[in-house]
């Protein structure tokens, strides 16, 4: 099992390739990485992971994907204390108040924050990627 876990959801392949970026820099730096697309994922599958990536896009008024990813995060929320996390995403509309809501949100669960989250307007840099996954792999 690789030290980190980036767990997604993407619904138009933006978020999809933020994950596959932060994952390649993460390797890029040495790291290893277990990439989980939810819903194939079950929380004891990221469960022995010291670092999680979490990656969702903002939907309808700015809120976390509410079929699939929200389910699964608040399930996973109440084992965050302790752990190593980070937050991505993607959005097209907005001013990225659902990453605000959800960085509290990850504070409150006792997660330590690896930055103040990472989000792109539509489709993402790959450099800018690259250079999240390694950074988060000094972390």
């Amino acid at each position: 099992m690789a030290d980190t876990a980036i767990v997604f959801w993407s619904g138009t392949g933006n978020t999809k390739a933020m994950a596959e970026g932060i994952a390649s820099g993460l390797r890029t730096a040495g790291a290893e990485a277990d990439v989980f697309e939810v819903p194939d994922v079950m929380a004891t599958d990221i469960a022995g992971h010291a670092k999680i990536a979490f990656g969702c896009p903002s939907m309808g008024s700015e809120v976390l994907e509410e079929a699939e990813f929200e389910p699964f995060f608040a399930e996973v929320e109440g084992s965050l204390a302790g752990k190593k996390v980070a937050l991505f995403g993607s959005y097209g509309w907005g001013d990225g108040e659902w990453m605000r809501d959800w960085v509290a949100r990850a504070k409150a669960a006792g997660a330590t924050l690896f930055d103040d989250g990472f989000i792109v307007q539509e489709a993402p840099d790959e450099a800018a990627c690259l250079d999240h996954g390694s950074r988060f792999a000094a972390f």
